[in-house]
């Protein structure tokens, strides 16, 4: 099963290995911070790869970072540019636009390639998003919490845009974001792969009561916020958005993450409509690219890769949070 590449089995329970590259942009650490040198790579199938995607708009560092998008079908070869078209968003939206998977930088059919020119003795893990640096013709950093904070900071690639100014990392809000975040990744953001990836009945059960007990206590915390850290967008938000936009089209039927919907969590739902609003953000979520990538990439969940039509929610109707 493909998306293994990304963890191992470890007694039935599903366990993401670490990202290997971990280098900061900055002038501190060597890699200067310079329009241009970094390009990014992601799939917008990917949740991983979508936070990024997201803050790469919303920093607005979109001429300074370059970008190359990679298909949704991922097979045992790993992450591949094929060459074909595609759009975003229905047509004649004003958030529709259309690309192509295809390296823009160097022509690679599979990001692999990457990998290898990184460290060619590197086995195993071949994930995105990769952020690449043309200077030393290296991946810099493969981490998607790292590239996220890079690109809203003011020490860092934010700092060639508006990034600088989001401030979704405040001093004062450091200790309860970092918490947040943690309880997030750990049962939501990765707990809804170790449900679906689960080998033995215990694992899931675990990984599926922690999801849910995550949600209700999400459900209550925004019946008291409007944003997971209080008043304002964080980066905790942005870290648990593209899990709600894949739930209920992915994760709740074929992860078998089926307590309840997105649609069943009145301030959730309205949450996750707010922050699909916000401008820029609608036009990163490829829903067509996501659910390709789901159902036809994991043939042990769905060997005969039917991709299923529903549920297409309206994620643009008013979301009453005030």
């Amino acid at each position: 099963m493909a998306d293994l590449l990304d963890g191992e089995l470890i007694r039935g329970d599903f366990r993401r290995r670490e990202s290997r590259f971990r280098h900061w942009v900055g002038e501190e650490t060597g890699l200067a911070v310079k329009d241009g040198r970094y390009h990014l790579y992601i799939s917008l199938a990917c949740p991983w790869c979508h936070r990024s995607a997201i803050l790469r708009e919303l920093a607005g560092i979109q001429q300074a970072v370059g970008v190359s998008y990679l298909a949704p079908f991922r097979d045992e070869r790993g992450w591949a540019f094929t060459g074909e078209g595609f759009t975003v968003g229905p047509a004649g939206s004003p958030d529709a636009w259309s690309g192509e998977y295809v390296d823009q930088l160097h022509g690679w059919a599979f990001m692999s390639e990457a990998y290898r020119a990184s460290d060619p003795g590197l086995e195993g893990r071949i994930t995105v998003p990769v952020l690449w640096d043309t200077e030393t013709g290296r991946i810099a950093n493969n981490e998607s919490s790292d590239i996220i904070r890079m690109f809203y900071s003011r020490d860092s690639l934010g700092s060639l845009g508006a990034g600088g100014g989001l401030d979704l990392y405040p001093a004062g809000q450091r200790e309860e974001i970092d918490e947040i975040n943690d309880r997030v990744y750990a049962t939501v953001n990765n707990g809804v792969y170790r449900a679906g990836f689960a080998r033995l009945q215990g694992a899931y059960d675990r990984a599926f009561a922690a999801l849910f007990e995550s949600f209700d206590w999400l459900e209550q915390l925004l019946g008291r916020r409007r944003y997971l850290a209080g008043d304002g967008v964080t980066e905790a938000d942005w870290r648990l958005f593209p899990t709600l936009a894949r739930f209920d089209e992915v994760y709740n039927l074929h992860f078998r993450c089926n307590r309840r919907r997105l649609v069943d969590y009145p301030n959730l739902w309205g949450y996750a409509r707010e922050l699909y609003q916000r401008p820029g953000v609608s036009q990163t979520v490829a829903m067509g690219q996501i659910k390709e990538h789901y159902y036809t990439t994991h043939d042990e969940l769905n060997p005969k890769r039917i991709i299923p039509g529903g549920p297409g929610y309206d994620w643009s109707v008013p979301h009453g949070r005030g």
